[in-house]
């Protein structure tokens, strides 16, 4: 049985390098030549043919050798995909000869030779989670793990996949030093540092980005196919089906791939993963094969709205930047509900979270947490929760949990003998200074305080869609408009009519502008109802790119 480093280290076969061969060039290298370093983006992809190439892990100060490529080993992870930074250097300590090959021609070599494809990119993906196991820094976070701004940087980081050590100012001796070193007090925390010695003070999650080597370069004279809002289910299976099909796909979140679902802990009712999976899983696999695919992934970037110039959709940016596109599909999802209690907006972050995952676990492990929501996201929290928390309560306002969460989590829930399930009854106040310290609940005319640093909300959402008003037709409650849904003095106006077609069952007001997954009025709020939402506005696409209006 293959071990861990075994699938992200393999040595190709004398068949794979001959098939490499033809798609790549031979060149000789020298010892102390550096084929990669750091903070490189788009570098080539390396097949050692003779001699050796040593990896080197320079964010602990000193280099850190991770690795030696021999014949028939790679260079890369999954950074050589998506166009990030790369957070390692590559330098040849043997003479010898190396295969290159740019990442369009990897992108083919995987395309058209499944086999070898499937083994470079779980090798890719493999090394990531090897580098963070063997002590990888990458960007340092210096705050306080109460900080509201520390926890938004962080959870970025957790989301995006970027390597960070999180030093707490509270309880970290070297923190102090650092922060003392630069002059900077605690008060003016949190700040970042690059591997650099770059440092930014209460950064903006654009400038963290930036730091960690996120930021992908964009072309706004550039005319794409199509241009995906938001990278959630939807819009991941869409930038999958149309950058396999062969359109120019350019997809952009504010946040964060893999949109609600990327932060579940399991997802276990959807097709073709009979033990689950979690939403991080999901959304690392799925970004990894659109971008084999082409697609180009961003993020932080924001949409504030749109509009056509002549044949073109334009979709602006909130920093002002236009970019023009053929089709453009709004996948923006929602945004997730608050309650209305006293100091609510003071507890963000800093003890109210709308997510579950390892790095929240971390946080109330051991103690009691509140849990409010009775659909299927609050169940998967809550038995995600149940495993690091000695008691878990779950706040549910109607009378019956079944209501609104499907049966099996139901019964897991029920099942669990450090979860108190608390119906009929709601959140009426907070407690805290700098950091939720109790939540009060209320039961008809009683209540109760339960002294708690942790409140997972998951009640609900509501639609992104601010950046499509006076552009497209939404319902009353925010949700796009698309096909059958649309008024029929919208479907048969002078645009259809020029068109000489009908909206397709996809397409809002606007010809060439589609809509998929929760942002869309009527759509079945699940992840595999996203996913084939996405996927079937592909074949939408192709049609009015065949028949553009």
């Amino acid at each position: 049985m293959s071990s861990d480093r075994d699938v992200a280290f393999p040595t190709l076969t004398s068949a794979e390098l001959q098939a490499l061969s033809t798609r790549g060039t031979r060149r000789q290298v020298r010892t102390g030549e550096i084929l990669y370093q750091e903070g490189d983006r788009d570098h080539s992809f390396f097949v050692v043919l003779e001699g050796a190439v040593e990896v080197l892990d320079n964010s602990r100060g000193a280099p850190h050798q991770l690795t030696v490529h021999r014949r028939g080993q790679f260079s890369g992870d999954v950074d050589l995909m998506s166009s990030r930074v790369t957070l390692v250097t590559g330098r040849v300590i043997e003479d010898g000869a190396v295969l290159q090959l740019s990442i369009p021609e990897l992108r083919r070599a995987v395309d058209e030779m499944p086999d070898l494809g499937d083994k470079i990119l779980k090798a890719f993906l493999m090394r990531r989670t090897l580098i963070l196991a063997d002590g990888f820094q990458g960007v340092r976070i210096i705050g306080s793990r109460f900080s509201p701004e520390a926890h938004q940087l962080r959870d970025f980081a957790s989301r995006n996949a970027i390597p960070i050590r999180f030093m707490d100012v509270e309880t970290d001796h070297e923190a102090e030093s650092i922060l003392r070193g630069l002059g900077i007090s605690a008060a003016e925390t949190p700040i970042v540092l690059g591997s650099a010695g770059q440092f930014h003070r209460k950064p903006s999650i654009e400038q963290f980005a930036n730091c960690a080597g996120l930021t992908a370069v964009l072309e706004p004279e550039h005319v794409y196919d199509l241009i995906v809002v938001g990278a959630g289910p939807a819009g991941l299976a869409a930038s999958v089906y149309a950058a396999s099909e062969g359109l120019d796909v350019l997809t952009a979140d504010a946040l964060a791939a893999g949109g609600q679902a990327g932060t579940s802990a399991r997802i276990e009712n959807y097709l073709g993963f009979p033990a689950g999976i979690s939403g991080a899983d999901l959304t690392q696999n799925a970004l990894i094969q659109a971008q084999r695919f082409g697609a180009r992934i961003t993020v932080p970037v924001s949409a504030r709205s749109l509009g056509i110039d002549g044949g073109d959709r334009i979709v602006t940016l909130v920093d002002g930047r236009r970019l023009r596109t053929r089709c453009v599909l709004v996948a923006s999802g929602v945004a997730y509900r608050k309650l209305d209690v006293p100091r609510f907006s003071e507890f963000e972050g800093a003890g109210i979270y709308y997510a579950a995952t390892e790095m929240e676990a971390k946080l109330c492990r051991g103690e009691e947490v509140v849990v409010v929501g009775a659909g299927n996201s609050a169940g998967q929290a809550v038995v995600f929760l149940s495993r690091h928390a000695s008691r878990v309560h779950l706040i549910v306002r109607s009378d019956d949990l079944g209501r609104s969460m499907s049966r099996y989590l139901v019964d897991r829930v029920q099942g669990l003998e450090n979860v108190n399930i608390c119906c009929q009854t709601v959140v009426s106040g907070l407690e805290g200074n700098g950091h939720l310290s109790a939540v009060e609940l209320k039961t008809g005319s009683t209540r109760e305080t339960i002294p708690t640093s942790s409140l997972f909300l998951f009640i609900g959402a509501d639609p992104k869609t601010d950046w499509l008003r006076n552009c497209v037709e939404l319902d009353r409650k925010g949700f796009v408009l698309t096909g059958n849904w649309l008024p029929q003095e919208t479907a048969s106006n002078e645009r259809w009519r020029a068109a000489g077609r009908s909206p397709f069952l996809l397409e809002t007001s606007l010809p060439g502008v589609f809509a998929a997954g929760d942002v869309r009025s009527g759509s079945t709020k699940r992840v595999a109802a996203a996913v084939g939402e996405g996927s079937m506005a592909v074949s939408f696409v192709h049609a009015h790119i065949g028949r553009p209006v």
